[in-house]
């Protein structure tokens, strides 16, 4: 049977992930990686959970392990209510939508907002996963121009001057692929920009909570929140294999982005949600992240002081106040495919950079560092191992 006869045309559109196929790559023993996005498995909070499970099912019993509302169960939703109010973020119980991992959120976006032809405004790099979740729904992508202070605001003003825009895919703290923080002013300006134009934001933040350095800074929400679905997750501070994720939505936008999640998935996970629910409402978020803080800060600090000792003249790399990524440009002509394979063979993994631009050519001299995964002495040894390979015998050049 030709099963190519049958797949619908949007699946033309669909890719496996690059980055997923450079983690298995990577997975292979004796290889350090520095691609993933991946939490450190010391961050988990192993020590509490047996004694959340056995809270979970004396608490709630069998309603931990049957069906539940499609928005989310409730407890978890009223524990995430004075948890995102604390970074700036009013919303209710009936207000948020939990989802299997922030991943659903977009896709159901995708879902109910784009049809074929129609156009997304997304930042020059962007997520990679953003771009995977819109894709099936064949829109179009208009990239706004970002420096190194992150997107330009002028640049998406004239974009939405131009363009009709279905919505704007923004991550403005800790971005994923570059680490960059968008600025207070800057937030304030893309806030006018949107009620100006009255056009909708998608703010993603996963990696706000994970601040080595300088003051938090309120989300874009919190300025404009009738023009923001705010998106967030539990994946970098309790655990990414529960696929937790959740978003603050209009009314009139939060009632089809749970018709669209009622036939993927029905709901997440009940006991993942309950196990989510008291790991908030007990205080232990609150205890385990600065035990995340201090084993991901000298790390972040490591992969800084590598790539100063061990890259050559040319390259140069963000210096961000938290996350979990350093961005680095090489030089005009640099293959950074090439050069991963090359360090690939001697162990060391990254993941190329042009993966994160929607014109693949604007990012083929970029490279996109993890530093949560790996011990400080790792990274230092993978970043020298890179470091060698360029300079042994010149970039790979294209």
């Amino acid at each position: 049977m030709d099963i190519d006869d049958l797949l619908a045309g949007r699946t033309h559109q669909m890719e496996a992930s690059a980055i997923r196929e450079i983690l298995h790559a990577a997975s292979s023993p004796g290889v350090t990686s520095l691609a993933g996005g991946l939490p450190a498995d010391d961050s988990f909070p192993l020590a509490i959970m047996d004694d959340l499970m056995t809270t979970v099912l004396r608490r709630y019993g069998g309603r931990a392990l049957q069906y539940d509302a499609s928005e989310g169960f409730e407890p978890l939703r009223e524990a995430l209510v004075p948890h995102l109010a604390a970074r700036g973020v009013t919303t209710t119980a009936e207000g948020l939508v939990v989802f299997t991992g922030s991943q659903g959120v977009l896709d159901a976006l995708g879902k109910v907002l784009v049809s074929p032809g129609e156009t997304v405004a997304v930042e020059a790099p962007t997520y990679l996963g953003a771009l995977q979740a819109f894709n099936p729904y064949e829109p179009r992508y208009a990239e706004v121009a970002t420096d190194d202070d992150g997107l330009i605001p002028e640049a998406l003003d004239a974009i939405l001057a131009r363009t009709r825009v279905k919505f704007v895919y923004l991550v403005p703290t800790f971005q994923n692929p570059t680490g960059r923080t968008l600025s207070l002013a800057r937030r304030h300006q893309v806030a006018e920009i949107l009620q100006r134009r009255d056009t909708l934001l998608v703010e993603d933040d996963p990696y706000s909570d994970l601040r080595y350095t300088g003051d938090p800074l309120p989300p874009i929400h919190s300025f404009a929140p009738e023009h923001v679905v705010y998106i967030s997750t539990l994946s970098k501070t309790f655990a990414p294999g529960l696929r937790l994720g959740f978003c603050v939505a209009p009314a009139a936008l939060r009632r089809w982005l749970v018709i669209a999640r009622q036939g993927v998935d029905l709901h997440t996970s009940t006991l993942g949600q309950a196990l989510a629910a008291e790991y908030i409402s007990g205080g232990n978020l609150e205890r385990q992240l600065p035990a995340i803080l201090d084993l991901y800060r000298p790390r972040q600090q490591a992969m800084l002081d590598a790539l100063e000792r061990h890259l050559p003249e040319g390259f140069r790399w963000t210096r961000p106040e938290g996350g979990m990524f350093v961005w680095v440009q090489g030089p005009a002509g640099l293959d950074a495919e090439a050069l991963n394979r090359l360090v690939l063979a001697r162990g060391v993994a990254f993941v190329p950079g042009k993966y994160f631009f929607v014109n693949q050519e604007d990012g083929v001299s970029t490279l996109r560092m993890n530093f949560t995964a790996a011990d400080p002495a790792a990274i230092d040894r993978a970043v020298g191992i890179i470091g060698d390979a360029i300079s042994e015998g010149g970039s790979p050049r294209r």
